[in-house]
């Protein structure tokens, strides 16, 4: 019994994914529009209650416009986790755009008032985690693509 094994002849393209500029300029964008529209770039009002929610316990949970930010922040975060381990050439692009994201939070962080909140910082650290994780995971995805003989 004879098997015939058809080779294929051309590749076939991988599939592009999507470009998805950095998640955490949602909470960038957002944060400066509340804190100059709503706040009147005052960054102290960020510890001012949006709302609570009443606990079995009895005691509300009060929940402020900084924590619901911070709480945008972090879910962008894990987005942006998620993007790099893609290694299509976009991601080159989207660690670049991640890493100019980095670059306007920290210069807004030490050159504008209304950013000297321990909100802004923390959004500004989520930035540079993502900087940071998106490089090694590409690296580290990178690194095992190379096999040496």
């Amino acid at each position: 019994m004879t098997e015939t094994v058809i080779m294929p002849t051309n590749r076939t393209p991988r599939g592009r994914s999507a470009f998805i500029p950095p998640m955490l300029a949602v909470p960038f964008v957002l944060y400066n529009l509340v804190v100059f529209i709503f706040f009147g770039a005052n960054p102290v009002n960020w510890g001012a209650g949006l709302f609570s929610i009443p606990m079995p316990s009895g005691m509300p949970w009060a929940v402020s416009a900084g924590d619901f930010i911070l709480v945008v922040g972090i879910v962008c975060l894990f987005i942006e986790v998620l993007k790099s381990t893609n290694t299509g050439r976009g991601s080159i692009v989207e660690h670049m755009l991640s890493m100019a994201l980095f670059v306007v939070f920290l210069v807004e962080f030490l050159l504008v008032g209304a950013a000297s909140s321990s909100v802004f910082f923390l959004l500004m650290v989520m930035s540079l985690i993502d900087v940071v994780a998106g490089f090694t995971v590409s690296i580290t995805s990178a690194g095992r693509d190379v096999t040496m003989n």
